[in-house]
């Protein structure tokens, strides 16, 4: 199928509402109030923090209250082989938080069936790129399924193991914000 595009949503060219006849990911810019005032290809919002584009997280508990970790593959461009956040992705152009995170969740770990709840959204930003993040968490402990090529390993991480981990380079820059933002959520210190 080389050179099919698949993606339901549109691939829209930068700065204008016409239609790419490419098939590389395109997403919606937003500014700091998460509305949109563009679309540019995934390339250049990676690379580029002046951009912000939206993604969403999801943080999967098992039944004592510990976080599935990811550990991301190595042929991937941002953070490859650090362990990272239960689920994450891009939201498509057009697409609702909470449908974008529950396809997230079928995509990267097989998991159906489930309503994510939704947590917290705050502002990740980095030297390689500015993300509005939404995150949702649900508890599911095993039925996972996931695709090799980008994800290395699943586990399980107590509270304890992850603050241990925390600034080791072992965790993606990304996760280490992602879990000092739900401990501050927990502690009522959010915003």
């Amino acid at each position: 199928m080389s050179g099919t595009c698949t993606s339901k949503f549109p691939r829209v060219k930068f700065s204008s509402d016409r239609i790419a006849m490419d098939c590389e990911e395109h997403l919606e810019i937003v500014n700091f109030s998460g509305e949109v005032i563009g679309y540019a290809p995934r390339k250049h919002l990676h690379g580029n923090p002046s951009l912000i584009h939206k993604v969403v997280h999801v943080l999967v508990f098992n039944k004592n209250g510990d976080i599935l970790l990811q550990k991301r593959s190595e042929k991937k461009d941002v953070a490859p082989g650090k362990w990272d956040t239960s689920v994450g992705g891009h939201v498509g152009i057009g697409e609702d938080l909470p449908s974008s995170s529950k396809r997230e969740m079928y995509e990267e770990l097989g998991i159906t069936g489930y309503e994510p709840e939704y947590l917290y959204s705050y502002i990740h930003s980095n030297k390689y790129e500015t993300e509005m993040v939404t995150t949702f968490r649900c508890l599911c402990e095993r039925g996972f399924s996931f695709n090799e090529d980008e994800i290395d390993d699943l586990r399980f991480w107590s509270h304890d193991e992850i603050r241990n981990a925390t600034g080791q380079q072992i965790l993606s820059d990304n996760f280490e914000h992602e879990f000092r933002t739900y401990l501050g959520y927990l502690e009522g210190n959010f915003f």
